[in-house]
């Protein structure tokens, strides 16, 4: 009768040893509550900014549907009837047609002549190299932080010794001057994102600089143009300052006039529909400007990190 034996062990390779390695089961993660509170608590102010913001401008729309008298019984209900008549008299009677067309007139021509001066000397100074090029780009940089305030007064003689006071095409020089040095800053720093192959197949095929800038580069810069030129928008339909010093006609003030010298005249005529109604007027063309091109804001700011 056979009798089998077990197998023998295997032997070890010389210079090395076996060791029994004991596999622990693997604790469960723990949910991070670090990052769920931190979105909350983010989530939860911008929330709260957002009422801060959204209410007072619902609340001025909501009043200037209403009467006088509503206005102060009721301040926080909901008008029981619109009146559309306050924003027709606010519009004919408080010359508020007048002051929009001086603005459009003003805003429209500035924002153009910005948009065109500051892309071309962004242009310049991020892509060509030339003796002087950072001192003129840290120039336009030093422009950014003077205060207006202090170039009022000068400011106003200037003007003045060019014929320009009192006039629209004097407004529109100030504004553009006045916008340029954060047009050029935003705008080099755009452009040298761009890929400079472009240009150099532009330039391989006979194109000239002006050609080059106009039909290639410009295009591509389009979301950076978009984003500064709401931004320039916005400061320049609400400027102030520089049209109180500068445009003293009635005829040619513009919508911030307007409404100061509407709600001057409240304290003789109790038209609170009516300035309310103004006010609405003048935010509506901020507000839609922003909410359509809201897309092209966020992707001409972040263009630069993207790229």
């Amino acid at each position: 009768m056979k009798t089998t034996e077990p197998p023998a062990p295997l032997p070890a390779e010389s210079g090395t040893s076996v060791a029994k390695v004991d596999v622990l089961p693997a604790e469960p993660r723990k949910p991070r509550k670090e990052g769920t509170v931190l979105n909350a608590f983010s989530h939860g102010i911008l929330v709260i900014w957002a009422v801060m913001v959204v209410m007072p401008l619902l609340w001025a729309v909501m009043t200037s549907f209403k009467d006088d008298r509503s206005i102060f019984t009721s301040p926080w209900a909901l008008p029981h009837h619109l009146h559309f008549e306050n924003w027709s008299r606010a519009w004919t009677d408080a010359n508020m047609s007048d002051y929009f067309l001086n603005t459009v007139l003003v805003v429209g021509g500035s924002l153009i002549g910005t948009l065109v001066l500051g892309s071309m000397a962004a242009y310049v100074l991020a892509r060509f190299d030339f003796p002087g090029n950072r001192f003129i780009y840290y120039l336009f940089i030093g422009g950014m932080s003077f205060p207006i305030m202090l170039a009022l007064v000068p400011l106003f003689y200037v003007v003045n010794n060019m014929g320009l006071l009192n006039t629209i095409h004097g407004l529109i020089l100030v504004y553009i001057a006045y916008s340029l040095p954060f047009t050029v800053f935003f705008l080099t720093a755009f452009f040298r994102t761009l890929p400079t192959s472009v240009a150099e197949a532009a330039f391989v095929d006979g194109a000239s600089h002006t050609r080059t800038f106009f039909q290639i580069m410009l295009p591509m810069a389009k979301p950076g143009l978009i984003s500064v030129g709401i931004f320039n928008f916005l400061g320049q339909w609400n400027q102030y300052m520089l049209p109180t010093v500068l445009n003293t006609d009635t005829d040619k003030k513009v919508l911030t006039q307007g409404l100061v010298q509407l709600a001057a005249s409240q304290g003789y005529k109790g038209d609170w529909s009516g300035l309310f109604a103004g006010l609405v007027m003048a935010m509506l063309p901020v507000l839609a400007a922003y909410i359509v091109f809201q897309r092209q804001v966020v992707a001409g700011l972040t263009a630069g990190a993207l790229k």
